[in-house]
């Protein structure tokens, strides 16, 4: 009974912290939409895999005009050229046939945010 008492406060704890339970999902949500539809299959947070890590695009783009908006045309519409060294000239997919137009603003917002 003393575990259990100790294991709800604890998890009480948690949610206080993280902001409660569903906001604490929701920080994670972008990561896992990306490991979900396969971006993490060419991409990962940290390291270059086929395409670029995604700390490497954040830097990239960070503090450019329009890099928002232009990263959700990518994503949406697929491309290549913008890391052409980095990916021996691999075409990006498109992914609006498996994203809805606010996923896809979701992931280019964490991306970006990292």
């Amino acid at each position: 009974m003393k575990a259990r008492r100790i294991g709800i406060l604890a998890v009480l704890a948690l949610m206080i912290v993280s902001g409660g339970g569903a906001l604490a999902d929701d920080a994670l949500a972008p990561q896992t939409l990306a490991r979900n539809i396969g971006c993490l299959e060419c991409h990962s947070v940290d390291r270059k895999v086929i395409g670029p890590a995604y700390r490497d695009i954040a830097a990239k783009y960070r503090n450019v005009d329009g890099a928002r908006v232009a990263l959700i045309e990518k994503v949406k519409n697929g491309g290549k050229g913008n890391w052409t060294e980095v990916t021996g000239d691999v075409l990006m997919p498109p992914h609006s046939a498996r994203l809805s137009d606010e996923e896809v603003q979701r992931l280019v917002d964490w991306i970006l945010g990292l």
